[in-house]
């Protein structure tokens, strides 16, 4: 996030409590960030509260209609964006951008600027399913420059229970470095993609298991990019905690255990597919025999017997048709290239991620990584160290450039 620029627009409502972690966080990850607020918006926080945490002057109408700049404000700051970003969406705002009016300095930043722009609603359940709301919603939508994250379901200030709460933070910082990357463009805009994500777990009895340290970040983080980019996303996944998969409120999802669970759920989401990315640490033995009752310490055996688990990734490409693109993973130390390579080959993959587990803040367990992406034809590229979402997008550029325009 060093040095880009987003422009936050805060609406008037309660929500706009949670703009301030936005306007925080960004600053924090080194993010140019300045903030407008409407009048309404100043009731419920302060311009010097966004101005402290952005580390700059918060513009409201009142700067807006002072003689003191050396150009317009609304053109200085709409030709500085990278990214727009308006939350709380109230339905006043709304309406205005639907129908393109600007009467103050947020709705008038919008006309004059280029950038990309995502929208966050805010309000009532009762306002949210209005007929009029619901049509300049719609439309709004159909202006490419415009992308949304939906309001959620929950309590809402009125003690309503039902539509209408703010998109969390959690969900609008990730969009936000989507849009930087992509500057808006909708490129898979119809492509259906499944990955899958997580450690499997093969289970001794209930409670023990054979597993591995995946938390599954970087496949929610590939769901993440892909969906951003208009690809309608299937996520199959082992364990994740429920807190990183809260984000992905537009993404199917299909919780399994094992090895065998996750094999049976990829092969019935092949046929769908048109990408499909293999992220999972799928185990690669289980216990040969299970008992369904806990074992005592003392009956433990002293030697596990160990049996094979299904090679998912290799028997999807038998399955594949050969329009579909398959990208595997191999999580490897030391010398990453080799194995991945005959991996790609042996089994008949379209690209493989040569992801190194053994350097610092990387692989397993952390939200950053890097890896060497390896194609067919032996072209090569290094995603350098940054977090996981950047390597989706990159990963994603790198199987776009490999795909003949028609696939």
């Amino acid at each position: 996030m060093q040095g880009r620029r987003v422009l936050i627009g805060v609406g008037g409502g309660i929500a706009a409590y949670k703009v301030c972690a936005v306007v925080s966080t960004l600053a924090k990850d080194g993010a140019e960030v300045q903030v407008i607020l409407t009048n309404s918006a100043k009731a419920f926080v302060t311009p010097l509260t966004f101005a402290t945490l952005s580390r700059h002057s918060a513009h409201t109408d009142d700067s807006f209609w002072q003689p003191t700049h050396d150009r317009p404000l609304h053109i200085a700051l709409g030709e500085w964006a990278e990214v727009f970003v308006i939350a709380p969406l109230t339905a006043n705002t709304l309406a205005k951008l639907t129908y393109g009016m600007a009467d103050n300095l947020l709705t008038n930043t919008v006309l004059a600027s280029t950038c990309p722009v995502l929208l966050a609603p805010a309000m009532n359940t009762d306002m949210w399913q209005q007929q009029s709301v619901r049509r300049n919603w719609r439309q709004i939508q159909t202006d490419r420059r415009y992308h949304v994250a939906n309001p959620g379901e929950g309590i809402l200030a009125c003690d309503r229970v039902g539509t209408g709460r703010m998109a969390e933070p959690e969900e609008l910082l990730p969009q936000i470095f989507s849009l930087l990357h992509t500057q808006g463009k909708q490129d898979l805009t119809g492509k259906r993609v499944l990955i899958s994500a997580g450690g499997t777990r093969e289970f001794l009895d209930p409670v023990r298991f054979i597993g591995n340290p995946s938390t599954g970040k970087m496949g929610v983080a590939l769901a993440q990019a892909a969906l951003h980019r208009g690809a309608i996303v299937t996520l199959v996944h082992a364990q994740i905690e429920a807190h990183l998969l809260a984000p992905l409120r537009n993404v199917r999802l299909i919780p399994t255990v094992s090895a065998f669970e996750m094999q049976q759920a990829m092969r019935e989401c092949l046929p769908d597919a048109d990408w499909i990315v293999m992220a999972a640490a799928v185990a690669d033995v289980k216990p040969a025999a299970y008992s369904a009752e806990k074992l005592s310490k003392q009956s433990l055996p002293d030697r596990l017997s160990l049996s094979q688990v299904p090679d998912i990734v290799a028997e999807l490409s038998t399955l594949k048709h050969p329009d579909q693109r398959l990208i595997g993973f191999a999580a490897q130390s030391g010398d990453i290239i080799t194995p991945a390579l005959e991996k790609l080959q042996r089994k008949g993959l379209d690209a493989i991620v040569a992801n190194p587990i053994d350097q610092p803040d990387s692989g397993f367990g952390v939200d950053t990584n890097q890896a060497v992406f390896l194609d067919r034809s032996g072209r090569q590229v290094h995603s350098p160290l940054g977090s996981k979402l950047q390597m989706a997008h990159q990963l994603i550029d790198f199987v776009q450039e490999i795909l003949p325009e028609d696939v």
